[in-house]
């Protein structure tokens, strides 16, 4: 009960700090001519959007972390007995997540200020994400007080030791998600409502292995997205741009890893890994058929959009099979770790 309150506290805070952000960012945004510039490798009805403001993340950004450091701070003043490790844990995966929201801001500014299409290039945004990710995996280690650090937990197996095959593994997962989050903001409200599923997973995970720092976070997060598809949601008044995406896929990392369970994105980040694969997909197979597709476009969502799709089809359908994947998640979690024993509950 005392978690559910929390939550609705954080959820709350951080929903309200992006809606209201928007009435003030987007008109900010509009004055300074940060609109997206729409490329032409995209759907050509996609032109119309020619424009709108970009780096909206910004305001859900702001409600996230003011939400969940705030919350956290309160939660630890009301009741102190929270676990170091659950406070470090959380604060370094916040950090993580705002160093990619950097990287997605520099990315954005090089974009619609410096004029450059395509931002950073592939190599200098892959430099920076490796970067971060091991930052992160060693604050983790030496920062968070856990005497294993290269352990993952697995459901109905129990806590795995990977050595130091850990790291490499780790930095490849949140690396690797963070641009797959990346890939699946394409259309409006896309990205923000299938991560507001996963948090909703989150948070009932969180609960489940009484982790409050995460119950905090997903909450945050759950309401900082709501809040944004408040102006995203088709037709979008703003788009998150990589400022945004970037830093979604770092939150989502931070609170399963401080949850010890990262194994879990194959199902409750389901959506954002067959977005990136869609696109691996379609570059193998155009290069083995010598040009040939085996999408109409890629990311997947495009395919369905050059199909007949509209907008909001897309994101009513991948949003439910978000859901039901999260709902399988915490079933698996529920009998594979809870009533298991496997969970070290802090």
């Amino acid at each position: 009960m005392i978690n559910c309150l929390w939550a609705l506290g954080a959820a709350a805070v951080a929903f309200s700090i992006a809606a209201v952000l928007g009435k003030v960012l987007i008109p900010f945004l509009h004055k300074l001519k940060f609109g997206q510039t729409i490329l032409d490798i995209g759907p050509d009805w996609h032109k119309k959007k020619q424009g709108t403001p970009t780096m909206g993340g910004i305001m859900f950004i702001v409600g996230i972390i003011v939400s969940a450091v705030g919350c956290f701070v309160i939660r630890t003043v009301v009741d102190g007995n929270v676990p170091d490790s659950q406070r470090n844990g959380i604060f370094i995966g916040l950090i993580m997540a705002l160093c990619y929201g950097l990287i997605g801001f520099i990315d954005d500014y090089i974009k619609v200020v410096k004029k450059r299409n395509l931002g950073l290039t592939a190599i200098q945004k892959l430099i920076l994400q490796f970067a971060v990710a091991v930052g992160y995996l060693l604050a983790m280690t030496y920062l968070s007080g856990d005497t294993t650090p290269t352990q993952t937990l697995i459901p109905f197996v129990g806590y795995v030791e990977l050595s130091w095959f850990y790291y490499i593994i780790a930095a490849v997962v949140i690396v690797g998600v963070v641009n797959a989050t990346n890939l699946t903001d394409g259309i409006d409200g896309l990205d923000g409502s299938i991560t507001f599923f996963v948090a909703i997973a989150l948070m009932l995970i969180a609960s489940m292995v009484s982790n409050v720092g995460g119950v905090i976070t997903s909450a945050a997060l759950a309401g900082g997205c709501m809040g944004f598809l408040i102006w995203n949601f088709h037709p979008a008044k703003v788009f998150m741009g990589d400022t945004g995406s970037l830093f979604l896929g770092g939150i989502v990392c931070a609170i399963l890893f401080a949850l010890d369970m990262p194994i879990l994105l194959i199902l409750v980040g389901l959506m954002y890994l067959v977005e990136m694969f869609s696109v691996m997909l379609q570059v193998s197979y155009f290069k083995l058929t010598h040009g040939k597709r085996l999408f109409k476009m890629s990311p997947i969502h495009h395919h369905f959009e050059m199909s007949g799709w509209s907008e909001v089809k897309i994101v009513c359908v991948f949003s439910l099979i978000t859901a039901i994947a999260g709902i399988i998640t915490i079933v698996l979690v529920y009998f594979g770790v809870v009533q298991s024993g496997a969970i070290k509950f802090a």
